[in-house]
């Protein structure tokens, strides 16, 4: 049962996150190629792998979309996890995606159809569309609620969002898809797009410098120019690996000793037998690949096993 409530008088302060993207958490140094022990298959194929790659879309579909006003949100998908917005207004808009003590905050692209996650699992998602008024001070054009149950939890993290966007016709998924075509197996696959990454994206210290609150990543574009922002990284390295079939979050969180705030991944696979910057693949279980640390040379004790990242929103 999904419930529409329209409200236009509360006024609500929302706290801006700012990601810090600290030149010191996210460069540094020429590229390296990440060790990796590949299981199931060499990475040396020339063509006709066995690994079978399968993409999952996601769509705004506006027949199915309700609203008020200038603002339309499409539920009809959110058991595939995710849902879509479009809304335009003379001042900025902000999303909010609630769901028990968890609230993600994102920017509306004006006029646009995008899609974002419900990554929070099973359960009822309360969704806000919420207009500027001054400084950080927003009221909420229009509210809404899902009950939501996910036909897989990992729906999530396999398909493109506004965090993640690319289409069949993007560059780097057409990269990626060459790729998976020349893969024996998903650990040979991820291989590839994690050295292809080290090997083509550099580190931005000029974008680090003038990045503001807001800034979202074009994967297309990182190709394109062959440099990014931990952000940047992160978001490329999901794009091609969901785009074959392969569920992979963005996190953001810290990582220690220094506490700073960055950007990384994390990517699931079946598979069993490879190891990549020291982050082992088990079955049916969650592996971290940081492709900021392991493109810029980063000593890989500096990684660890993982315990010294402390995740805070993932996408």
């Amino acid at each position: 049962m999904k419930k529409r409530i329209v409200t236009k008088n509360r006024i609500y302060t929302i706290a801006i996150i700012v990601i810090c993207l600290t030149l010191t958490a996210c460069g540094g140094g020429s590229s390296t190629a990440a060790s990796s022990d590949s299981g199931g298959g060499g990475s040396e194929n020339s063509g006709g792998g066995t690994f079978e790659s399968e993409y999952h879309d996601a769509e705004f579909h506006e027949d199915s979309a309700e609203g008020a006003g200038e603002v339309q949100v499409d539920l009809s998908c959110v058991a595939d996890g995710y849902f879509g917005v479009v809304a335009k207004s003379d001042s900025r808009l902000k999303l909010q995606v609630i769901k028990g003590d968890e609230t993600y905050t994102y920017d509306i692209e004006q006029g646009t159809e995008q899609i974002f996650p419900l990554q929070c699992g099973d359960g009822t998602y309360t969704i806000k569309v919420m207009k500027n008024v001054s400084g950080t001070s927003y009221y909420e054009l229009y509210v809404t609620s899902a009950d939501v149950k996910l036909d897989d939890p990992l729906d999530p993290y396999l398909r493109p969002n506004a965090y993640a966007d690319y289409s069949e016709d993007s560059d780097c998924v057409k990269k990626a898809a060459k790729m998976a075509a020349e893969s024996n197996s998903e650990s040979d696959f991820v291989d590839k797009v994690y050295q292809y990454i080290c090997d083509k994206v550099k580190y931005d210290y000029e974008e680090a410098k003038t990045v503001e609150s807001g800034y979202v990543p074009d994967p297309d574009e990182v190709i394109e120019t062959g440099k990014g922002i931990c952000f940047d990284y992160a978001s490329l390295a999901a794009s091609m690996l969901r785009s074959q079939g392969i569920p992979t979050k963005i996190i953001f969180g810290y990582v220690a000793p220094n506490n700073l705030y960055h950007a990384w991944n994390m990517f699931y696979t079946e598979e069993k037998g490879w190891t990549t910057v020291e982050f082992s693949v088990d079955p049916g279980d969650w592996s971290r690949v940081d492709l900021t640390f392991s493109a810029n040379g980063q000593n890989a004790d500096f990684i660890g096993d993982g315990s010294n990242y402390q995740d805070v929103y993932q996408y």
